[in-house]
């Protein structure tokens, strides 16, 4: 991997969170060597007090390069496809670009809660800890999935990525949401509703970039 001049890149995350791995995926994208710290904001004590120097809302992940210091997964990404142009992952069509902007914004404001957390976690991690999975929450919660896939199926429109011929920060935002998201059984069976969808996530899947920041949960 290609190293950023002198100064490391270190994202303090966890190696099972979306965020962070939206975050990895972008760095491993642009071929940037990077130390991953793990941090822990789920236990007993919440976040570590140290943590909290570098974001103040205890959430992951963050990111230090040099003196920058930077939390917000969206500006995170921003700013490294910015500050290390190549491979570039926003197009410079300013309605290809909104079109980015659009998806990451579904993805974030939508398909998280319903896919990860009343989906994945219902089905796969409640029995993994020893719980009973909330049948009512993920009925409720498939319906909101659907629309999702909806929107993100007509927006591709049938194109190779999501945002037209080639990778953008859109499809990275995507990947480890759907990743979880396709673990459970509704999802498989959501999934194969959408043909062109399902084709993008088959050849996405195999990028070594998605292969080398699998989740410890996958």
């Amino acid at each position: 991997m290609r190293r950023p001049s002198r100064q490391r890149l270190v994202l303090h995350g966890a190696a099972y969170s979306v965020y962070t791995r939206i975050v990895r995926l972008v760095l491993m994208e642009k071929g940037l060597s990077y130390d991953l710290r793990e941090v822990e904001v789920f236990g007993p004590g919440g976040p570590p007090k140290a943590y909290l120097a570098l974001h103040p809302f205890g959430r992951i992940p963050a990111l230090e390069h040099g003196s920058m210091r930077l939390y917000e997964t969206g500006a995170i990404t921003r700013y490294l496809d910015a500050a290390f142009p190549e491979p570039p992952l926003l197009p410079s069509s300013p309605r290809r670009r909104a079109r980015v902007d659009q998806i990451i914004g579904i993805l974030d404001s939508y398909a998280y809660r319903a896919m990860v957390w009343d989906i994945f976690v219902e089905r796969i991690r409640a029995p993994a800890q020893g719980r009973v999975p909330d049948e009512a929450r993920i009925s409720a919660a498939l319906p909101h999935a659907r629309t999702c896939l909806e929107a993100l199926e007509a927006l591709q429109d049938g194109r190779r990525f999501l945002v037209g011929s080639r990778l953008t920060l859109a499809d990275l935002h995507a990947i480890p949401i759907l990743a979880y998201f396709v673990m459970t059984p509704e999802g498989r069976a959501l999934m194969r509703e959408f043909p062109v969808l399902g084709a993008w996530w088959a050849r996405i899947s195999a990028r070594p970039s998605v292969t080398a920041t699998r989740s410890p949960f996958e």
